[in-house]
């Protein structure tokens, strides 16, 4: 029995049909579609392994501009199956033998489209990994060197709340939840609470959220450890307003 032709095995390996009559004894005799077949089925494999992968990012433009150029790089390569023109010295075959033409081994269209889907969801997946990662280590977390809770203070709804990390490289991270609203701004302090000594670090510009704010390199957090959230006002008063909406100790 001849070969079992591809775009047969192409269905096969998708699924599509089971081997009937001589189809699966030839199969059995022969390494050569046996190896195509499992081929076949490692490709249609790979495709329906990308199924679970929907929630990835989508893939950056770049990524799909280089798979269609690959697809159109591909679409232009000479037929392996075509035959060079004769040279000088080549033996000449005699005219009365019938030339064979080559067995066509092209895929019908829908097949060679499933194969070029399932080559770009694997290369957008792999290109969205490179591109996320950057094939470097992620950047190191910076080092916090003291931390404290920040709690109503005084007549200030308890709602409001607030955490402080003092970060390697002078830095104050604050955040911040629930601030009353106020006429002013809100002033971040750090206090020595021996002495009632104190320096401002900057303002907040919100009620909610998030501010990195600069702490002077030279500062002992062990003397001035009392982080401080007052109410100011514009008057041009460059002390501390009394107003204090939260307070907490650094420790660590």
């Amino acid at each position: 029995m001849p070969h079992v032709d591809h775009d047969r095995l192409v269905f096969l390996a998708l699924g599509e049909s089971e081997a009937e009559g001589g189809e699966a004894t030839h199969l059995d005799s022969c390494a050569h579609c046996r190896d195509e077949l499992a081929s076949l089925r490692h490709v249609a494999g790979l495709g329906a392994g990308t199924q679970g992968l929907s929630d990835l990012p989508e893939p950056p433009e770049h990524v799909w501009q280089g798979i269609v150029a690959e697809i159109r790089e591909a679409e232009e390569l000479p037929a392996l199956t075509r035959r060079r023109p004769p040279r000088t010295g080549d033996p000449v075959e005699p005219a009365d033998r019938p030339a064979t033409a080559p067995r066509s081994r092209r895929w019908p269209r829908w097949a060679t489209t499933a194969v070029t889907a399932t080559a770009a969801a694997l290369i957008g997946v792999v290109g969205t990994a490179v591109v996320l990662g950057g094939g470097d280590e992620p950047p190191p977390q910076p080092t916090v060197l003291a931390s404290a809770p920040l709690a109503a203070f005084g007549s200030t709804p308890k709602d409001a709340s607030g955490d402080a990390r003092v970060l390697d490289g002078s830095r104050l991270h604050l955040h911040v939840a629930n601030l009353p609203s106020v006429p002013g701004y809100y002033e971040v302090w750090l206090i020595d609470p021996r002495t009632m000594k104190m320096f401002s670090l900057g303002t907040l510009s919100k009620a909610s959220g998030d501010e990195l704010l600069p702490v002077p390199p030279n500062v002992d957090l062990r003397t001035y450890s009392v982080v401080d959230v007052s109410a100011e006002q514009f008057d041009n008063k460059p002390a501390h307003s009394g107003d204090s909406l939260l307070r907490g100790t650094l420790t660590g």
